[in-house]
This record gives C-alpha cells, sequence and structure tokens, in this order.
C-alpha cells in the first residue's frame, strides 16, 4: 500500500480499518547472502541501500529488541552539513541530499523540516572561524550565511543578545538544515527495505559470530544460526562488543551523548540553536517539547540514561 492523501481519505471512510502493516514479521531463513546486525538508522538504511541501489535483497536485519529501539530514538534529531574539514563537508553534504529526497525514496512520512541550523558566535575569534566554515560549506555546494548581529536578530528574535558574558554577535547559518523525526527515520527505512524484500527480524539478539578459515560463515542468535556469505555490524556504541565476537579488537571507544527533551510547549524555537561558548544546542520538536543537547561523557560508558550534572550544565547553557 502507498500512503497518500487519497489513500489518508478513503481510510478515514472505512474508521481505518483497511491499513495493512507497515512491515512484514518473517522468520529467519537458515541462511542470507547478508546479514546485518542492528536495525537502527545505519542497519536498515544499510539494508533499504543494498536492496534499492544495487539489487541485494537476501538480506536480514536483525536486531535483539525492537526496530529503533536503540540510537536512532534517543538522538537530538538534527540533519546539517556545516562542517568544514576537506573528508567531512561533502560526506555530510551527500547525506544532506539524501535527507532531501528520502521520504519519496520510501514512501513515508519522516518528518523532515528544513528550518535551519545557526550557530551562534560571541567573539572576533568565533566569527573568524566561522567565516572559514562557511567558505569551506560554499565549495562543496552546501551554502552558508555569515549572519551579523541584527540578521541573527531577524532570524531569532527570542535570544539574549546582551548577556553581559558572552553577548551574541552574529551566527552561521545553513538554512537547508533542520531536523528529522528519529523514530519514522527508522520506520522509512524499514519499510523501505521491506517493500523491496529485505527481512526484518526483530528480538532476535546476536549472541555469536561464526567463522571457518578465517572466514564469517554465520550468527548465532537467540532464534539459532542463521548463516550468511557476508556479514555487517551496525551496532553503533556497541560496535566493540559485537566485534569481540568474531575476534576483532575495534580501535575505539563509546561515549555517552547526552540529551533530553522538556515537557510540551506552546511553539517559541523554530529552528536549531547552538551556543557557541560550550556545546550546547536546542530545537523543539513537532510535539512541543524542547529539545536539549549537550557535551559527551568524559568516561567509556554503554549505559542509555541521562546523569544529573550534565542536564544541569545543558540547563544553565540554556539561560545565557
Amino acid at each position: 500500500m502507498r500512503f497518500s492523501a487519497l489513500s489518508i481519505f478513503r481510510e478515514a471512510l472505512k474508521k481505518n480499518t483497511g491499513w495493512a502493516p507497515v512491515w512484514r514479521q518473517p522468520e529467519p531463513k537458515r541462511h542470507y547472502d547478508v546479514i546485518i546486525v542492528g536495525g537502527g538508522g545505519h542497519g536498515l538504511a544499510t539494508a533499504f541501500y543494498l536492496a534499492k541501489e544495487f539489487g541485494v535483497t537476501n538480506v536480514a536485519v536483525l536486531e535483539k529488541s525492537w526496530l529503533g529501539s536503540g540510537n536512532i530514538g534517543r538522538n537530538t534529531t538534527i540533519i546539517r552539513s556545516n562542517y568544514m574539514l576537506p573528508g567531512n563537508e561533502p560526506f555530510y553534504e551527500l547525506s544532506m541530499k539524501l535527507w532531501e529526497n528520502m521520504e519519496q525514496d520510501f514512501n513515508y512520512n519522516a518528518m523532515v523540516s528544513q528550518r535551519g541550523v545557526l550557530n551562534l558566535y560571541h567573539t572576533d575569534g568565533q566569527r573568524d572561524a566561522y567565516a572559514r566554515r562557511g567558505n569551506a560549506m560554499h565549495l562543496e555546494g552546501a551554502g552558508g550565511e555569515l549572519l551579523d548581529r541584527e540578521q541573527v536578530r531577524q532570524f531569532a528574535p527570542y535570544l539574549n543578545f546582551d548577556h553581559h558574558r558572552f553577548p551574541i554577535l552574529g551566527g552561521l547559518l545553513q538554512r537547508r538544515g533542520g531536523t528529522a523525526r528519529h523514530d519514522a527515520v527508522a520506520w522509512g527505512y524499514a519499510r523501505g527495505a521491506d517493500m523491496r524484500g529485505v527481512d526484518l527480524i526483530q528480538n532476535c539478539e546476536v549472541t555469536g559470530i561464526t567463522r571457518e578459515n578465517g572466514m564469517i560463515t554465520g550468527v548465532e542468535t537467540s532464534r539459532g544460526f542463521i548463516g550468511c556469505n557476508k556479514l555487517a555490524l551496525a551496532t553503533a556504541g556497541h560496535s566493540t562488543v559485537t566485534a569481540s565476537m568474531a575476534g576483532l579488537r575495534l580501535p575505539i571507544e563509546s561515549h555517552v551523548l547526552q540529551a533530553f527533551v522538556s515537557e510540551g510547549l506552546k511553539p517559541v524555537v523554530d529552528s536549531v540553536i547552538t551556543f557557541g561558548m560550550g556545546h550546547f544546542y536546542v530545537s523543539q520538536s513537532d510535539k512541543g517539547g524542547l529539545v536539549f543537547g549537550g557535551d559527551i561523557d568524559g568516561f567509556n560508558s554503554y549505559a542509555r540514561r541521562g546523569a544529573l550534572p550534565r542536564s544541569s550544565m545543558c540547563s544553565r547553557s540554556a539561560c545565557r
């Protein structure tokens, strides 16, 4: 079933009794060409583009819980390509272009909202750094506007421009940046992959990786052994844990990047705002909650819970 204005009207007349499930609930097969461990944004996107771009459809996505239950359902929803490094900028600009067309690709509303991302600067040195970043963005076609104080005031008049320590002098604006509903992104990629024949296996935890003669042959799961020709790990902060099952020691560390959401409020923040004198950013969700984000914790952790010190830091930054 394709979603459209006509289908919504038709189903409304039938009291919404005719909607089909967005994806199937298949039993795992004994063998797949590709197994992807992790049913979050990266895992589901990998499955979708394997099927769409390369015609590889004998694919299974294995998720130990429900689809989108990990990092993708807990992030701050920001999409942008306002980077500066030569390798980063073209990579994220390609990602930005995918965001701009992805809902048409899998016929699902991911609530992509290009409301703009504004990075504030508070010193002359920051202005020069943002000017340099804006120039790098222009070289890759990402676009960017260096705003002075009055232009920022027109864009976001509710900000505190005359703070005694951190007065707002201007900002770097990427109008194409914005937000996307994180869980809807997962559901959209899941729908698109399922429509192309990918098996999405929920409640299927990978407990081991089997190798023969140095080659991966399959995975042990809570639902039995599943064989494969290729194995992809898309388990975000747990990548070191899953890779260790194959005897690999990844040279990375996992740190918690905390965020939290307020109760629902009337619309007040209509873009994404970042505070230049601290790692803090804020936007407002479609449900009205203010979405706050801060810096990463300085210690290794696999936790999925917040901590009062980081919430306190974000709250102080919000009041400046």
